[in-house]
Parts: structure tokens; C-alpha cells; sequence
């Protein structure tokens, strides 16, 4: 039985609290989390609030108490990015924070189009997270510096950890034009993470950020060939659903009946 994850921007600001809880309800064992939330201007009818786990420390520790209630725990960290006119080293502040709430790894793409700043970069980054006893993950996505398996492979290469490995979002992967087979030639034990979602192969709208980030599909309703990358990866890796769905959210459908179908669907997927 494949390790099931509800991702950070599935729920759209929800309290963290709140998101333990939902995950639990689900029968899901993790969450992936940045440390600041802030909810849509488009969803404001859901009456979420703003919220920094960075600075207050009463909701870490609130937090800590509902994932040991309820057993879950924070797969991912998320905001961890590298970006041209900072230094990774900065982020020491978040890593610590992360590392309190228990996170198992960080998250992290580059928008710095420098490749071989952005390699020493994530080399600095990783050693951070390390220290922390954290691993690291990096995001592959079209039109990214990190854009494709070579370049991935380059990176992690470059760093030269065990602990740096790709997160695969399964959306960025195929709309980069890959599959499986680039999987498998990877390697698994490259492999840290799956976020799992579904689409149509051409973009269903102008933008290919507001896709990503607002409107995604439940796995199975798509044409994504979500199965095959699956098997690809190793089955102890946790599978994080990344399904924002704005559209149904804006329509009054709560994030428990939102995605409900997407825990069973991926739950059919891996079962295959």
C-alpha cells in the first residue's frame, strides 16, 4: 500500500491545524506545508486567515500536538526556492523551522537562470537541510532552469549527496513532454517524492502557472499515463496529491468532499 500525502496547495490556505486533521480524516498519513499561508482573495468566503509558522511559535506547537494526535506528519517543505539575487544561506531561519515541525524533506526549484549558480546553490541548500537531518528534493518544471532529466541528473550529480533527489510532479513531468521511460532511465533510487495529479496533455488554459497552481485534475480523469509513472517509482516514496481544484472550490465545495474522489482515485491508481 502506497504512503498517500494531501500537498499544500490542494487546500488553499487551510489552517494547519485544520489540514492534520483533514488529512487524517482521509486516511492519509502526511502533508506537505510552507511556512506562510495566504489564502485567495477568490476564496475569501471560506474564512481562512493568514498564517505564519515561522513566527508563531504557539501554532508549531499546536501543530506538533494535532499531527501526534493524529498521526501524521509533514512529508515535504515547501518554499525552499533558489532565487538570483539572494543566498540559500539566508533560509537558515525557515530550515530550523522545519526542522522543529519535524519536516522528512524540503522542496526546492531554481529561478535563477544561472545553471552553474544555481548547482552551487542547491549544493549549499542540501548540506543545510542535512545538518538539520532533512533531505532535499528537486522540483523539475517547463521552462524552469531545471527543465529536464539531464539537467536533473547533472544537478544531483553536481551536489553529490544521496539525500538530493527529484520530486516528480507528475503535471510538469508529461506537459515537459516525459513519461516513464525517462523514469526508468533515471533511476529509481533518484526518485523522493511524487506529486500525483492528472491533466490533458495540450494546456486547458492560457496560462500554464494558473493551470498548475488552480485547476487539476483527479487521477483517471485526464490523459496522463499516471500508472506507468507510478511504477517507475520506488513504492516507499510518499505520493502527495497536488490537486487544486479553485473552480469547485469558489462553487462552496469543501476541501473534504474536494478531495475525498482524488484519495480514492489515487488510492485505485496504486493499487493497479
Amino acid at each position: 500500500m502506497r504512503d498517500l500525502g494531501i500537498e499544500f496547495i490542494s487546500v488553499f490556505g487551510l489552517p494547519p491545524v485544520d489540514f492534520v486533521h483533514l488529512a487524517a480524516d482521509l486516511g492519509c498519513r502526511y502533508i506537505s506545508t510552507a511556512l506562510a499561508g495566504r489564502p485567495l482573495k477568490s476564496l475569501k468566503s471560506l474564512g481562512y486567515q493568514e498564517f505564519s509558522l515561522k513566527d508563531d511559535a504557539r501554532l508549531r506547537q499546536h501543530l506538533l500536538t494535532a499531527m501526534d494526535d493524529r498521526g501524521v506528519s509533514i512529508s515535504l517543505g515547501e518554499g525552499m526556492v533558489i532565487v538570483p539575487d539572494a543566498d540559500v544561506s539566508g533560509l537558515a531561519p525557515d530550515l530550523d523551522v522545519m526542522a522543529e515541525l519535524r519536516v522528512a524533506q524540503i522542496n526546492t526549484l531554481s529561478f535563477d537562470r544561472d545553471r552553474n549558480r544555481t548547482f552551487d546553490q542547491l549544493a549549499t541548500l542540501t548540506e543545510m537541510a542535512a545538518e538539520r537531518g532533512m533531505g532535499t528534493t528537486i522540483e523539475l518544471a517547463p521552462g524552469m532552469t531545471i527543465g529536464d532529466p539531464a539537467t536533473v541528473l547533472a544537478a544531483i550529480e553536481h551536489v553529490g549527496r544521496p539525500d538530493l533527489r527529484l520530486t516528480v510532479d507528475t503535471m510538469h513531468w508529461a506537459r515537459s513532454g516525459y513519461g516513464a521511460v525517462e523514469l526508468y532511465k533515471l533511476g529509481p533510487e533518484k526518485i523522493g517524492y511524487v506529486q500525483l495529479s492528472d491533466t490533458t496533455l495540450k494546456a486547458r488554459a492560457k496560462s500554464y502557472l494558473q493551470e498548475a497552481m488552480y485547476e487539476r485534475m483527479i487521477p483517471g480523469d485526464g490523459e496522463l499515463p499516471l500508472a506507468e509513472m507510478l511504477a517507475a517509482a520506488p513504492g516507499d516514496v510518499v505520493i502527495g496529491l497536488e490537486i487544486p481544484m479553485r473552480g469547485l472550490a469558489e462553487s462552496g465545495v469543501g476541501p473534504m468532499d474536494r478531495l475525498r474522489p482524488c484519495v480514492a482515485a489515487a488510492r485505485e491508481l496504486c493499487n493497479r
